[in-house]
């Protein structure tokens, strides 16, 4: 669906927002406290963006007790990777068209 990648591309847009969802990525599932101790922003300011993430489905929480658990949903970025392969196949189309041109000129 096109409103897919603008979605995510606006969700990860911001600068906050795409450091959290990158520390999930590569750390794994974090608890809010221990994603805000590394923000350099609220906690509520975090609690905040974690909910944009969750709606835009890059994020999934786990209630623990008094404690949620944010782990990354790499699926959910499927979209922008049809979308950039699409756009490297178009360049790519585009680059070669080129390079056909510019091989017919010097002959």
């Amino acid at each position: 669906m096109p409103g897919d990648h603008d979605v995510l591309f606006k969700t990860l847009a911001d600068p906050t927002r795409r450091a959290l969802f990158e520390r999930l990525c590569r750390e794994g599932e974090k608890t809010v406290a221990a994603l805000t101790a590394r923000a350099g922003v609220s906690q509520p300011v975090v609690s905040k963006h974690l909910g944009v993430l969750k709606r835009a489905g890059l994020v999934r929480d786990r209630h623990e007790g008094r404690q949620t658990h944010y782990s990354a949903q790499l699926g959910a970025l499927a979209p922008l990777i049809d979308w950039t392969s699409q756009m490297a196949g178009f360049w790519q189309s585009r680059f070669d068209q080129l390079e056909d041109l510019l091989k017919r000129m010097d002959q």
